[in-house]
């Protein structure tokens, strides 16, 4: 991808949304430990914003799941690459995706830590792509919805780079009407 990276999300109203999905969960988990399980890579810098936040005890773990690989759209084929250090049986479960797109990897996983036996299991996205779903999946807390573009920053990449961008853009391409 070449060209200007337009902001589709600023640095301002994600800081915002953050605060405001922390008090959600805080309230729907008061009095209670929260195990938050960040899908890398995509989710890193998302997930360390969002449990700064949080009021209660967290602890974190990563998993990595691949089903883009270089490509700019899901591949439809999910592995799992890294899986998680410490069972989650018995713990209140929120997993923090990056984006929700065709929900398939979302549901390979949901699936694969269902049977882990968790008191509870949630999913908070920072953004949902509805456009492109082929699988229903639960998002109980989402950041953004956000149109079929490919976007970029704040932990999701363009072949690796640009996860360092503090906001949430996108590259302007020949099918877009901007």
């Amino acid at each position: 991808m070449a060209g200007e990276i337009r902001v589709l999300i600023s640095e301002q109203q994600i800081a915002k949304r953050l605060d405001e999905l922390a008090e959600v969960i805080g309230r729907d988990y008061k009095n209670r430990k929260l195990h938050c399980i960040g899908v890398l890579k995509g989710s890193f810098i998302f997930m360390a914003d969002l449990v700064r936040r949080l009021p209660m005890d967290v602890s974190c773990d990563f998993l990595t799941i691949s089903s883009y690989g270089d490509l700019t759209k899901s591949s439809g084929v999910v592995k799992l690459l890294t899986d998680l250090t410490v069972p989650i049986e018995g713990k209140d479960v929120l997993v923090v995706e990056d984006i929700v797109d065709t929900g398939l990897t979302l549901d390979y996983l949901l699936g694969n830590l269902k049977t882990r036996n968790p008191a509870s299991l949630r999913v908070a996205t920072l953004l949902h792509k509805p456009t492109n779903k082929k699988i229903e999946v639960p998002i109980h807390y989402c950041g953004f919805t956000v149109p079929d573009r490919f976007v970029v920053g704040y932990g999701l990449d363009n072949r690796q780079l640009q996860r360092n961008l503090p906001y949430i853009g996108w590259v302007p391409g020949d099918g877009d009407n901007e």
